[in-house]
């Protein structure tokens, strides 16, 4: 699990951006994958540091 550092938002989502051995990495999550995630979008966007996020399996996860 690596720490959400910023979040972006998008027409269609956000974008969530992390850092790991190689450097900034970045990955866009749709709206209706949040939903399905269980992740309040806006909190996501104004608190990105309560959040962590899978890289490999692409999950995003609410740390508090």
């Amino acid at each position: 699990m690596f720490n959400i550092v910023t979040t972006k938002r998008m027409p269609d989502g956000i974008v969530v951006f992390w850092l790991d051995d190689d450097g900034k990495k970045f990955e866009a999550f749709g709206y209706a994958n949040l939903i399905d995630l269980k992740i309040n979008a806006l909190d996501l966007l104004n608190n990105p540091q309560n959040y962590a996020i899978d890289a490999e399996e692409k999950i995003l996860v609410q740390k508090v």
